[in-house]
């Protein structure tokens, strides 16, 4: 069974993988005054700040693999919880994270809407029974998704174009690329699911984006000090995704629908330290949600305020994937 109690101790053990030495950067002046801190036996431990913030992420922080506690879902899929600290709005706050082993499972981009207006329905309570994780995908503009959308092998959305965005694409053997989406002009044969999102978090091999180094303008200007509820997608350097949740976290999780949470050069630091050597933004706010359903059909789930029209599901590999 998956044990919302049981995520407890991940805060604990995580503790001291997230209080070692940070990793090697030059300071980075630009970005506004945070920080980030775990909390362990009633104590919160300082492991970023953004005043010597690194630029690129080499590698996880020490021992962050055995700090986290990770509990089972299904074969490829686990996930375990943390509580971090931060500035303000972000003084209590709850991570979810999930890794899944593209090797052991299937995924499908799933849509849906409603209504004359084509309103975005979708949301977590569409998976089907069969499905081990769902999530919400990419962005959006009004009631439609923003960019590049293949849905089962038929392009459903022309790419968008930023130089922030980054297209996941998932092929017919059902292995995962990352594209930057400057490059999605080339064409790409053999894909069966794809969606764009932004803004990139980290690119390269763990490199922090220029943008959410300091404050910029134009087309490539972030808000860097905007905290919100973050939803992110990542990829480790062995090729496993990594998928992260922030809640607010206050009054035993009762008040975790109010959008409170990290900033956007937070979000990227926690990809970072997790260990990935790329990753996206997806849409959050009162958009983010995500489920959990271990091979009992036992669940957890993070609801969202609001309808998306796109979202990802993970099976079993072999499942079909039928609806409710």
């Amino acid at each position: 069974m998956i044990g919302r109690r049981a995520a407890g101790a991940a805060a604990v053990a995580l503790c001291a993988a997230l209080a070692a030495p940070e990793t090697p950067a030059r300071p980075v002046s630009g970005l506004p005054s945070s920080a980030l801190a775990i909390e362990r036996d009633g104590r919160t431990y300082t492991w970023w700040r953004s005043a010597r913030a690194p630029t690129r992420w080499a590698a996880r922080l020490p021992e962050l693999a055995d700090a986290l506690a990770w509990q089972p879902v299904a074969p490829g899929i686990d996930w375990a919880s943390a509580r971090l600290a931060g500035r303000g709005e972000a003084w209590r706050i709850r991570v979810m994270v999930v890794r899944i082993d593209p090797r052991l499972v299937r995924f499908r981009l799933d849509t849906a809407f409603s209504g004359p207006a084509m309103a975005a329905a979708w949301s977590i309570a569409r998976a089907p029974n069969d499905a081990r994780v769902a999530l919400n995908a990419g962005q959006f503009v009004g009631s439609m998704p923003w960019g590049w959308v293949v849905l089962r092998g038929r392009q459903f959305l022309s790419p968008g174009h930023g130089p922030l965005s980054t297209a996941v694409v998932i092929d017919t053997a059902g292995r995962v690329r990352w594209v930057p989406g400057d490059s999605l002009a080339q064409p790409m044969p053999g894909v069966e699911a794809a969606f764009q999102s932004y803004p990139t978090l980290l690119e390269g091999d763990g490199d922090v984006p220029a943008a959410l180094q300091a404050p910029g303008s134009g087309a490539a200007a972030i808000d860097l000090r905007h905290r919100d509820a973050r939803l992110a997608l990542g990829e480790l350097r062995d090729g496993r995704l990594v998928v992260v949740l922030t809640r607010f976290d206050a009054l035993d999780g009762a008040m975790d629908f109010v959008p409170f949470g990290l900033t956007t050069p937070e979000m990227a630091a926690l990809m970072g330290a997790l260990g990935c050597r790329r990753a996206v933004a997806l849409d959050g706010g009162i958009s983010s949600q995500m489920l959990l359903r271990d091979a009992r059909g036992h669940t957890l789930s993070w609801r969202g305020l609001r309808n998306v029209p796109l979202g990802l599901l993970v099976f079993d590999k072999g499942l079909k994937g039928e609806r409710k």
